[in-house]
């Protein structure tokens, strides 16, 4: 607990240093460097997550790709939770609680979204970066991160503390975090392959743009103006 505490203050002291500040004119001041890291992502989804990608749909039965979807999502309902509460959305936080608990218990762990079938729907999902948000904390830079993806110098410390709400974080087997971890960015990111595919243009910018605009748009719940900008740019 209080390693979780420390780990707690330091990412707040980091993210108010970093991102407090007024949001400057241009979101991505680190481009070249996040350009490169980007080229690498690139690379190591052509040639290692994609192959791994297209095997795991190819032997994994649609009923069964569901449930692991399903396990997942409701590992993250964990987070849902807290963060909600965190920003003061007390429905929010007892729907994606009672979610959690049914779907647990009815929906054998997970596995089936019994939740839905009782009224609880799943939520646009919260996060500790959208809580620092509410909190008052700005995103600060965009930031390219090797293997991670995109993110910002708000919502990569918070990334890391949402950690500490995944149960299998706290096992003492190496394999089973790796494994478990490896398993949940197969299941639910194989669309996204896809749709990297039908980006024409620049896809830096793309991404960049869509990331960023889809924070705004989760931060705000929705309550955003459209500004999303020339798409011929891409």
């Amino acid at each position: 607990k209080d390693m979780f505490k420390l780990v707690t203050i330091i990412t707040l002291l980091f993210a108010s240093m970093t991102a407090l500040a007024e949001e400057v004119e241009n979101p991505d001041p680190l481009e070249d460097l996040n350009r490169g890291v980007w080229d690498f992502n690139e690379t190591v989804i052509n040639s290692v997550a994609r192959p791994v990608v297209d095997i795991y749909e190819t032997v994994t039965p649609t009923p069964i790709h569901n449930g692991i979807v399903n396990f997942f999502g409701n590992l993250n309902e964990i987070p849902n939770a807290a963060n909600s509460l965190l920003q003061g959305k007390v429905k929010q936080a007892a729907n994606d609680t009672g979610r959690f608990l049914i779907n647990t218990t009815l929906g054998l762990g997970g596995l089936f979204d019994f939740a839905s079938k009782v009224g609880l729907h799943v939520g646009d999902g919260e996060d500790f970066g959208q809580t620092l948000a509410v909190w008052g904390v700005g995103q600060g830079p965009y930031l390219m991160l090797p293997f991670l993806g995109p993110t910002t110098f708000r919502d990569a410390p918070a990334d890391f503390i949402d950690s500490f709400l995944d149960p299998f974080s706290y096992s003492d087997k190496l394999a089973l975090r790796v494994g478990m971890k490896g398993m949940s960015v197969i299941a639910e990111n194989g669309s996204y392959l896809d749709q990297l595919d039908v980006i024409s243009g620049d896809k830096y910018l793309f991404i960049r743009d869509v990331y960023l605009q889809n924070r705004e748009y989760v931060v705000s719940d929705g309550a955003i103006e459209d500004d999303f900008g020339d798409l011929d740019d891409y």
